[in-house]
């Protein structure tokens, strides 16, 4: 699914730039291309065109100061997926198979540490300076405390403040870095920089919680995931959190979240018993209000067309199917 076709001309030359970099990033190694291919052929590109958008929001940036940061983020991206997919012995992603279930957790951790290594080598190469070091670094330094947060509490309902806190490390704090890394190289501003953070923030979040509905509730041919995935790793997200808070079924569903040996009957229940709730609603209310703050902390003093495709962007999230 390329949501770049639905924004400007631009966008989508600098997105058919971008495919050809990422490409020529890993070609160097025949086995890490085959490895890496089917992840790469797969993404939305989300992150590299947040950052390419907000790069070129005041007026256009030069390809050879935006594409290697671009390239960057997209293969940190892949990393932590690929590592990822070890943590949670996903046997697929994006409907074909994960990179540890072809070759093994000890070669797949290895191409996960390769992708990370390649996207601090662009940004070494390219001299961005301490700057965008320090924002990167912060930020691959954020996944990994999520992902730990994450595997402490397997199989335990989490409150809503430590379920918050998980997908701000994860998802949210990733969005708002390649925005604000954009800003930084557009030499915006302080106030534009920070408002464009807080942008990617509300971004993420909505992002994060439309993932964890479409976990349960989105088309598997579409997702290329079977039906709850994170409640079989034992990641418990907020439709079970509201299920739990309003279901008659409360006790039953609490009871098949917390076993470590989630069976696929076990899923269906758990299921039955969300869309039984309000928990879809609430949900996809709460993403559409991080929506909105984000859309508000948009500056005014963007370019039209950058707006339009921000905004755009900002539909796609809450209204995305995969």
């Amino acid at each position: 699914m390329n949501f770049v076709a639905a924004l400007n001309e631009a966008a989508a030359k600098n997105l058919r730039v971008l495919e050809d970099q990422i490409r020529q990033s890993i070609s160097e190694d025949p086995f890490i291309f085959e490895a890496c291919a089917p992840l790469i052929r797969g993404g939305k590109r989300l992150r590299p065109m947040l950052f390419l958008l907000c790069a070129n929001a005041k007026a256009d940036c030069p390809p050879e100061k935006t594409m290697p940061l671009a390239t960057a983020l997209e293969l940190i991206h892949t990393a932590s997926l690929v590592h990822d997919d070890i943590i949670d012995t996903s046997k697929k992603r994006r409907g074909v198979e994960t990179a540890n279930s072809k070759y093994g957790a000890q070669i797949a951790v290895l191409v996960g540490d390769y992708l990370f290594a390649k996207a601090f080598q662009l940004v070494a190469e390219n001299n961005y300076g301490s700057q965008v070091q320090l924002i990167l670094s912060k930020l691959v330094k954020n996944l990994c405390v999520g992902e730990i947060m994450q595997d402490r509490s397997l199989f335990v309902v989490p409150t809503m403040n430590d379920y918050y806190t998980r997908i701000n490390l994860k998802t949210a704090i990733f969005l708002s870095s390649c925005c604000r890394l954009g800003a930084i190289v557009a030499e915006m501003n302080d106030r534009e920089i920070d408002n464009l953070t807080a942008y990617g923030s509300g971004l993420g979040l909505a992002f994060q919680i439309i993932d964890d509905l479409l976990d349960f509730f989105g088309d598997e041919t579409v997702t290329g995931k079977p039906h709850g995935g994170d409640l079989k790793s034992g990641v418990i997200t907020l439709p079970v959190i509201r299920a739990l808070t309003v279901s008659d079924n409360a006790a039953q569903l609490e009871k098949i979240v917390t076993r470590d040996n989630v069976t696929t009957s076990d899923i269906d229940a758990a299921i039955k018993i969300i869309r039984a709730t309000d928990a879809v609603d609430y949900c996809r209310t709460r993403a559409e209000a991080h929506i909105d703050s984000a859309r508000i902390n948009l500056p005014l003093t963007l370019k039209t067309s950058a707006t339009l495709a921000l905004e755009q962007i900002a539909d796609f999230v809450v209204d995305r199917t995969r």
